[in-house]
């Protein structure tokens, strides 16, 4: 079959299966959600100014209060881990447009753009097109794909207005969350709806964010209150040397919480997103016969949605039960391969505070993903093409407190069952020391797993080798491989040096096995027309070693209305290959995928007649597996919001060079990240 006639042949194929979402659907899904908001401004009337978020002591900022290392308010300078809250005043004067911009403001993560659509993210390295060993939560909603093993960063979205904040832990959370929380985990939490009331619009445009339009209405009462939303945007290509533009972006989202107060001790959240998109993709698509290897250039089609429900009660002495579940739907179609897939989660936390120094928490969960993997190109595989990927879970967690106020002690484990890998646990060890309020230091021994995925075991890839003689290369699973596995040390020291000037240091020596190594075979003539020698290679789990780092991370407040804050991270892999392997590529593409080094400078000012200015520095060193050279970046911000209820903003990002590579990907030369303009008007009400 030829190209054009491959071609017509996956597009019909992939049109026996459900939700082809093109740009007409994406342009009645922006009409239909504006009009919603639209018709809700009309009908209720302008409630007061919503009040402007005012800048916090660093005194404050150690006691906000996260959730994500234990499941459980515990305030920032007291939490046994290496953690950073993206505040939602940080992310407004910051002028990002999306959540992979935000968490370049978290020290030691490391974040690159490949292109105009696509992201490659990591914590304390593995830094990769869909984040391996990072485990996303959106308002404790996981977005880890089973099948990749990893993220879509590309509809991992929400209206920035309502994220309340990000907190980022760098270093493994598998006691609580379970499988894949390896290296890292980002929980995005959304603001409660009671914090919401009124009315919000923001539109903008640039020269690459071509165009953006954001809304929000909210209302209700103590008891009971509510938003809904929709947001749109399109993103023109980045620069290309070859003039290939394939990477627009176009998408849109709508989606509502609710927040009830049943009683006194009960309390019910529901919410809900619908998202619809073409994104612009390039893949190297190889046929048979005849035998050939080209590259498209073709319309991705992305959509989804996703509708959670979380109920709390409060116990007696401070105990709670929670019951989180959520049901998602998720529908890709590239120029290579499709998804459509299904997933329902259910779990449980209950809190005991029966004793006076033991806090204890335990839950269970289960979480069932069916997928359907049509064949697009008969050279891109999936065998089976349906199945149902389960994961059952059961974990418990006790912080004893040694000494009131001054040492305690965190044990826990959690045990998992997966489809692929069978049982695993994850248990851990916390020490945590505050010798007073300005001081605290910690120590933590943590393992955990990354569960096979489908792209391990059951996927199977055949790209053009040679034409002359002919041959190609073929890369299969066996349906043998297994969890690769991390065990971590870690210290940390916290310090409020003086009212104006905090310090925050993180050490860790990281030790991986079984990790994923590709293995030669022998290779073999297969005589089926036309005739060829075909070179296999498997999925194995002969990688080992270690990494090593250091993050250092300061926060001055010189003046009430200056805020400065200054990051470095150092990171040292060492990966190996075992004596019986015959992996010659793996070790060298992983380590040089990850920056050795990377420095932030941060500086949010108040100035007169109600103006801010942000100024962001970043350096990132090279990664020769990418053939990207250290760069730097700068990004600048400045707002007015002396004009109530509308803020004024222009944002340029990327500053000191009219474009750089990031990070590779996609085929033929690296894509250059442009230097862009943002400007954006914000109305409240």
């Amino acid at each position: 079959m030829n190209m054009p006639g491959l071609l017509q042949h996956r597009q019909q194929r992939v049109a026996e299966f459900p939700s082809r979402p093109r740009a007409r659907a994406l342009r009645r899904s922006c009409a239909a959600v504006f009009g919603i908001v639209a018709v809700a401004f009309a009908q209720q009337p302008d409630p007061a100014l919503q009040n402007e978020l005012k800048g916090l002591t660093l005194d404050q900022l150690g006691k906000i209060e996260v959730t994500t290392v234990s499941r459980q308010p515990v305030t920032l300078a007291r939490t046994p881990a290496a953690i950073t809250v993206i505040t939602r005043d940080d992310i407004r004067r910051a002028g990002v447009t999306s959540i992979p911009e935000a968490l370049r403001l978290a020290p030691g993560v490391e974040v690159a753009r490949i292109d105009s659509v696509k992201w490659a993210i990591g914590i304390r390295g593995f830094q990769s097109r869909l984040s391996r060993a990072v485990l996303v939560l959106i308002d404790g909603r996981s977005v880890y794909s089973p099948l990749f093993h990893g993220v879509y960063w590309e509809v991992q979205d929400t209206l920035l207005e309502d994220v309340e904040r990000i907190e980022v832990i760098r270093g493994p959370g598998g006691t609580i969350w379970g499988a894949n929380a390896v290296n890292g985990v980002i929980n995005i939490i959304t603001r409660n709806t009671r914090e919401t009331h009124g009315a919000f619009v923001s539109a903008g445009g640039g020269n690459v964010d071509q165009g953006s339009l954001g809304m929000r209405y909210g209302g209700g009462n103590d008891k009971f209150s509510y938003r809904i939303y929709g947001k749109g945007f399109e993103r023109g290509p980045e620069f290309h040397p070859d003039h290939r533009q394939f990477d627009d972006f176009r998408r849109a989202q709508m989606g509502f919480r609710t927040d009830w107060n049943v009683s006194e001790t009960d309390s019910l959240t529901v919410q809900g997103d619908l998202y619809d998109g073409v994104d612009g993709e390039s893949a190297v698509i190889t046929t048979r016969s005849p035998a050939s290897a080209s590259v498209v250039d073709q319309n991705g089609a992305l959509s989804g949605g996703n509708i959670l429900a979380r109920w709390k009660r409060e116990l007696k002495g401070g105990s709670d039960i929670e019951v989180q579940t959520y049901y998602d739907r998720f529908n890709r179609q590239q120029p290579n391969q499709a998804e459509y897939r299904d997933t329902f989660d259910v779990d449980l936390i209950h809190h005991l505070r029966t004793f006076e120094r033991n806090s204890v928490t335990w839950g269970a969960g289960i979480r069932l993903s069916m997928g359907e993997l049509p064949v697009v190109v008969p050279t891109f595989v999936f065998n089976p093409i349906r199945r149902v990927d389960q994961l059952y879970s059961v974990f418990a967690q006790d912080e004893i407190q040694l000494a009131p106020d001054r040492l305690s002690l965190t044990i826990g484990s959690k045990i998992i069952h997966t489809t692929y890998a069978g049982f695993d646990a994850e248990p851990s060890i916390r020490l945590l020391w505050t010798p007073s309020t300005r001081h605290s230091a910690w120590a933590a021994v943590t393992r955990a797993v990354r569960t096979p995925s489908d792209i391990d075991d059951t996927l199977t890839t055949t790209a053009l080798r040679t034409a002359n003689p002919l041959s190609f290369t073929q890369v299969s699973g066996d349906q043998v491989f297994t969890s690769e596995t991390l065990l971590s040390w870690e210290l940390g020291y916290r310090q409020l040096v003086h009212p104006k000037l905090s310090l925050d240091i993180d050490a860790f020596y990281n030790r991986y096995d079984h990790l994923l190594s590709l293995e030669p075979d022998t290779p073999f003539f297969d005589s089926a027309s036309p005739a060829a020698v075909i070179y296999p290679f498997v999925n194995r789990n002969n990688l080992f070693g270690s990494t090593a780092g250091l993050e250092i991370a300061a926060n001055w407040k010189p003046a009430p209305s200056w805020r400065l804050e200054g990051s470095w991270a150092w990171l040292d892999m060492k990966l190996k290959t075992r004596p019986d392997s015959m992996d010659t590529t793996t070790v060298a593409s992983i380590e040089g995928s990850s920056p050795g080094h990377q420095v932030g400078l941060q500086s949010f000012v108040d100035l007169p007649a109600r103006f801010q200015f942000s100024q962001i520095f970043r350096y990132v060193s090279a990664l020769p597996a990418q053939k990207v050279s250290g760069y730097a970046a700068l990004d600048l911000n400045l707002a007015w919001l002396g004009l109530r209820p509308f803020e004024f903003s222009v944002a340029g990002h990327n500053l000191l060079q009219p474009d750089h590579a990031e990070f590779g990907g996609d085929p033929g030369p690296l894509i250059g990240i442009k230097r862009s303009i943002f400007a954006a008007v914000t109305w409240r009400q």
